[in-house]
């Protein structure tokens, strides 16, 4: 079980990378000057999909060492809320910090998927695109902790 959710979070990781890494010039470019509309929808995008990554890993942790993710209408805000609870299985996964900076991210989710592109702000876009690397940092280094943490014994016998 925890060889597979490691492998899962690797990989999710990875992934999250790879999609800042690939964006870096136009987060580069819109740190110093205001984006056009197109690089404004493109950076809507990464940060959909930023979060869309985060929330996978929320989703395996609450498949392998939970009840699974949640249901329902409000599903998204809960699965985020008890990502920061301990379960039965795991202590919490992130802290109560980086689940607020990561509500921020769902907020945005939720406009994203609910508006038209040339509703976008950047004034409101602005300080998530430009946090985004330093929310990675902070989400690895408490995946990290977590998986350090939650099951030594498992790890070892991994390991």
């Amino acid at each position: 079980m925890w060889d597979n959710l490691r492998k899962a979070i690797s990989l999710e990781r990875q992934q999250l990378r790879r999609l800042l890494q690939d964006y870096r010039p136009l987060l580069e470019k819109c740190a110093a000057a205001p984006p056009n509309l197109t690089e404004l929808s493109a950076l809507a995008l990464v940060l959909h999909s930023f979060y869309n990554g985060v929330e996978n890993i929320f989703r395996r942790v609450a498949t392998e060492l939970g009840s699974g993710a949640p249901r329902g209408q409000f599903w998204h805000r809960r699965l985020l809320d008890s990502m920061k609870q301990p379960a039965t299985a795991r202590p919490a996964l992130i802290s109560e910090q980086l689940a607020e900076r990561l509500d921020e991210y769902l907020q945005f989710r939720h406009l994203f998927r609910h508006s038209y592109g040339f509703d976008l702000d950047w004034n409101s876009m602005k300080p998530l695109a430009l946090e985004c690397q330093d929310t990675l940092k902070q989400l690895e280094w408490e995946l990290d902790r977590f998986l350090e943490t939650a099951d030594p014994g498992d790890r070892e016998a991994a390991g």
